[in-house]
């Protein structure tokens, strides 16, 4: 057992000065003086004051590389899986250049997949990488229908032949991203009037296949899509959930430290639910959201999702994420989601904080849930411990406990030692 601060730049600056030295996701640095914030503003310009925090994911990429992420495309750092130690930074070997990158690339066994934010002219580059190489390819791009700038895309979702570009009303701010002082939105603003929208690009040829107005929606993590089929196979639609909160961005300021720390008790951890999206791929302008089961059965708490890898992008029916017992003020449940059934069952330890639940099917297996799901706790003592959950029970199989404090923990993955 082992744990390991990843060595990024970010960090060893702040070891050394004991301070914050790089523009995080939520904070900026405290400057000295007016002409250290000019220095600063022109750093941010060129990315060199932006963090290479790589706090956020992990993924195994299909060569054997194992990267950790986070929203900035510097904060790509290679590490050893047995070791933990630091390694490299992940270069891209192209030109396509930008700052920022979704955070949660999609990646199997053929390929990686990412989305670039355009800020200059908003729009989404759609990219793909090669098993083995730094090299992304764009596929295609989509063009914003709505607002000054893209929509936050912290995640998105694929299916076997589409890809799903979100346009959320959470849209990059740059007055925001200028401001020496964090906002409520950290370098968001709400933008309503500017709708949301989803997007649907094909995989082969770059082509979009759909564009439709949904209901507001505001997500960090989406879970899982799949095509819709008619009784003659053929594809009318496209389904895809997400952890969806309904286009509230208060859940994002909650989120502060401080706020975390203050908690008297009060139920202040703003409803969620599983948002699942029906985009029509026949040529219709709108599309629908609605809660794919009552939130009730999770608590009204959602967010922190993974499923069986090998029902990515295709129909499935369990998804496992983070939910809540009420009160709280952090999602402080794991929940097992069952889609068909609309139930779900869940763990709770009072006082532990659970890390985003990942499913590892059983070698051999054939039923979906068949496997475990593991979670790294935050016990309410200052330890920490690795829960092993039955993936068709739920019910809990072993705890690993740590010989140290465990500090909360955002996404995870599964490496295989073989």
């Amino acid at each position: 057992m082992g744990h390991r601060q990843i060595e990024s730049d970010a960090y060893k600056a702040a070891k050394k000065s004991n301070k914050l030295c790089y523009r995080e996701f939520s904070e900026v640095p405290k400057h000295d003086n007016f002409l250290a914030y000019i220095g600063d503003l022109a750093n941010l310009f060129s990315g060199a004051s932006l963090t290479d925090n790589a706090n956020t994911g992990v993924v195994k990429l299909a060569d054997g590389r194992v990267v950790c992420l986070t929203e900035t495309i510097k904060g790509s750092i290679v590490i050893d899986p047995n070791t933990l130690d630091t390694l490299e930074k992940f270069e891209y070997s192209d030109s396509w250049g930008g700052l920022i990158h979704s955070a949660h690339p999609i990646v199997t066994n053929s390929e990686f997949l990412t989305l670039l934010p355009d800020l200059l002219n908003p729009g989404y580059m759609v990219a793909r990488m090669d098993p083995g190489t730094n090299e992304r390819k764009v596929i295609g791009r989509v063009n914003c229908r709505g607002g000054p700038s893209p929509g936050w895309v912290h995640s998105f979702p694929v299916t076997e032949h589409y890809v799903i570009v979100p346009e959320m009303p959470l849209r990059y701010c740059a007055k925001n991203l200028l401001k020496a002082e964090p906002t409520p939105l950290y370098k968001f603003r709400w933008c309503p009037e500017s709708k949301g929208f989803m997007h649907v690009m094909c995989k082969a040829s770059g082509k979009i296949v759909a564009s439709v107005e949904v209901p507001l929606f505001v997500t960090f993590h989406f879970i899982n899509a799949y095509e819709e089929k008619d009784e003659e196979g053929r594809i009318i639609g496209v389904i895809a959930d997400c952890c969806e909160h309904y286009a509230d961005t208060t859940i994002l300021d909650n989120l502060r430290l401080q706020n975390l720390r203050s908690w008297g008790g009060e139920d202040v951890l703003p409803d969620a639910r599983v948002g699942r999206f029906r985009i029509p791929l026949d040529g219709s302008e709108k599309g629908e959201l609605y809660a794919a089961l009552n939130p009730d059965e999770h608590g009204r708490g959602m967010d922190m999702c993974s499923i069986n890898p090998n029902f990515l992008g295709k129909q499935y029916r369990y998804a496992y994420a983070c939910g809540a017992q009420r009160p709280c003020n952090f999602p402080n449940t794991l929940t097992k989601i069952d889609l068909v059934e609309g139930t779900a069952k869940n763990w709770y330890d009072e006082g532990a904080v659970p890390s985003e639940p990942y499913f590892v099917a059983r070698p051999g297996a054939t039923e979906e849930d068949d496997g475990v799901v593991i979670s790294m706790i935050s016990d309410k003592n200052g330890e920490g411990y690795a829960l092993i959950l039955d993936g068709t029970t739920f019910e809990e199989i072993a705890r690993a406990k740590f010989p140290y404090g465990l500090p909360y923990g955002l996404h995870g993955c599964w490496v295989p030692k073989n």
